[in-house]
């Protein structure tokens, strides 16, 4: 484990480096060579094991070693390619860490950094898919906080909504904030939502969800006092 000191030299140090970096061309650094070297040896660890749930706690255990490198690049960082928290973004995804995988998606966003090859989809498909995908997996899992994951999928839209990419995607995006919504008992919201993955795919799934959101709506209005 790391020592507090440890932590504030790196977060320093990369930050530096970061911010000194020319945009669009390979980061350099003490730090970015360090934690490239360590996260092709935590890669090759996590090739060796084979379950899946296994490969995402070990994830979660090495997580902790990478954040310093992480907060000082965004911190300071102006778009230099960087594979390292690129990759680590998607690990956070993995673990259910949706607001750090977010800091990373908007710096990566914002600079248009791409992950690297082996992930073979671009950026924001990534951020938007897997949120997408792992905040609805969520809703189901006992003491879900579904307040707080209709707020990561908000944040998730305002982060891609702009972005160009399949409207399949983008559809499953509105699909998980409507069905956070619906949980965190906002109708109206909800129903929003659901009509606009409805606009995007027609085959996106929402259209019995719709109905019964439209009948709940309905029913609270016949039910409204005069």
């Amino acid at each position: 484990m790391k020592s507090p000191a440890r932590k504030h030299y790196e977060q320093v140090t990369a930050a530096k480096a970061a911010g000194t970096a020319t945009p669009g061309e390979q980061q350099q650094g003490e730090q970015y060579e360090l934690h490239a070297r360590a996260l092709y040896e935590a890669r090759r660890t996590l090739k060796s094991i084979k379950s899946i749930q296994a490969k995402i706690d070990k994830k979660r255990e090495l997580l902790p070693d990478f954040m310093p490198y992480i907060n000082g690049v965004l911190a300071e960082g102006k778009g230099a390619k960087d594979d390292v928290i690129m990759t680590l973004m998607v690990w956070c995804i993995d673990v259910g860490d949706y607001e750090k995988a977010m800091d990373i998606g908007a710096y990566a966003v914002k600079h248009k950094l791409d992950t690297p090859d082996q992930y073979e989809r671009d950026t924001v498909s990534i951020l938007a898919e897997e949120i997408a995908e792992g905040v609805k997996a969520s809703l189901d899992k006992e003491g879900a906080d579904y307040d707080g994951l209709a707020n990561v999928m908000a944040r998730c839209i305002a982060i891609v909504d702009d972005a160009d990419m399949h409207d399949e995607i983008k559809a499953k995006v509105h699909k998980s904030y409507g069905y956070a919504l619906r949980a965190a008992e906002d109708v109206e919201g909800a129903l929003a939502q659901l009509k606009r993955a409805l606009e995007l795919n027609d085959k996106i799934g929402v259209k019995q969800d719709i109905q019964r959101l439209e009948s709940a709506i309905k029913k609270q209005g016949d039910q409204a006092p005069a």
